[in-house]
């Protein structure tokens, strides 16, 4: 959805034309005196659409959620992902289709704190292997966003082909991973030997089974605390590189280039993801203990982009794919570190909720900086 941002807002239907197949969707007037070519506009606002939903389950997990058996969740975030494609691709109108990136969001959003809560019952491992597969969630996601519209594939049609992906999700959950509602219902017992199957093989790497979702209101304030030496960090880190994301990379505009705006614009979405992919698979290689150093580095990288896109200093746009690759390395290398020292420093009893509550950190930094982005967008626009 973040990677179709720019199409989202920049195009609506042909008057009269109902069809997702129409491979040209008529371009809104966008300002050509501008050196940015403006959108009406800015793409923060699908990353709000996209985000705002997130950070409200996010906010209300730590509550009760626990409460709801995971295969149920598992379900409604296929069901929210197949909506999402199919509303936004035969949408006629920039609000129905952001009514279908909220569907996107609130099944990224349930998501991600089901699977992080899921990794307490298994191997220490599989924090790794998730973020592994985030990262290339990502860059599949854009790149094959950009391949597709690349071979002449319509922006609704690029996303109806995905439709797939839902179904694949409910799947690997329920036809590869081993019985975790057993393992949730039965966490305060004797767990049965065939529920303690760990995804990793390893005798060293048996899954921890005493835990205690009944923790008091004064255990959840305490270890929430103690998140916050990683919360805080890992948001401002994304605060930096989603107020890049959404409110530079639109007004990084190149016009001594063969790629057309929203090109450059799925270029931009598709090299981050690929510095993400990279940094969140190598944690064996790089670990991070202090994610403030990461932070201070993304505040550094939003400077200078913004100071090039005020000053419009850099002279080739192979300077900012480069530039932006290394962003995605930062926010990537961020993300896995943070949520490997918790599920390692944190106590067995403790770890579930944890992992859970700490997934605010990203959404939090997200949301801030689509706040933010929306008035720059108008002030950049209309000063310049």
């Amino acid at each position: 959805m973040l990677s179709a941002a720019h199409d989202i807002l920049s195009h609506q239907r042909a008057p009269g034309n109902h069809s997702h197949v129409d491979p040209e969707p008529t371009p809104t007037p966008q300002n050509s005196t501008s050196r940015y070519d403006c959108n009406p506009l800015s793409t923060a606002a699908v990353l709000l659409a996209d985000i705002l939903p997130t950070f409200i389950i996010k906010l209300l997990a730590p509550l009760g959620l626990h409460l709801l058996p995971y295969s149920p969740r598992v379900i409604l975030c296929g069901a929210c992902a197949a909506g999402s494609f199919l509303l936004v691709a035969f949408s006629q109108e920039v609000v129905t289709s952001l009514s279908g990136v909220v569907l996107a969001s609130i099944s990224s959003g349930l998501g991600e704190i089901t699977f992080l809560a899921l990794t307490a019952f298994y191997p220490r491992e599989v924090v790794s292997w998730w973020s592994s597969g985030t990262g290339g969630a990502g860059l599949l996601g854009a790149l094959s966003y950009l391949g597709l519209t690349l071979v002449g594939l319509s922006p609704g049609n690029a996303l109806l082909s995905m439709l797939g992906l839902p179904v694949l999700l409910l799947a690997s959950y329920f036809l590869l991973l081993k019985s975790p509602d057993s393992l949730a219902s039965q966490r305060d017992g004797v767990l049965e030997t065939s529920a303690q199957q760990p995804l990793i093989s390893e005798e060293s790497s048996k899954p921890r089974l005493n835990f205690n979702v009944n923790l008091s209101f004064s255990e959840r304030w305490n270890v929430f605390k103690g998140l916050l030496k990683y919360i805080v960090p890992l948001a401002l880190v994304y605060f930096a590189e989603y107020f890049i994301n959404q409110g530079l990379f639109e007004l990084l505009f190149f016009r001594n280039t063969s790629m057309t705006h929203s090109q450059q614009y799925r270029w931009y979405q598709m090299l981050y993801q690929a510095g993400v992919f990279v940094s969140r698979s190598s944690l064996h290689c790089c670990h991070f203990r202090y994610i403030w150093i990461l932070s201070v580095l993304q505040f550094l990288n939003l400077g200078f982009l913004m100071s090039a896109v005020w000053f419009g200093f850099l002279p080739s746009i192979y300077l900012v794919f480069l530039i932006i690759l290394y962003e995605g390395f930062l926010g990537g290398a961020a993300y896995v570190n943070t949520f490997h020292n918790i599920a390692v420093e944190t106590n067995d009893e403790h770890r579930e909720f944890a992992m859970s509550t700490a997934c605010i950190a990203d959404t939090l930094g997200i949301s801030l900086s689509g706040a933010l982005a929306l008035p720059l967008h108008d002030f950049l626009c209309q000063s310049h």
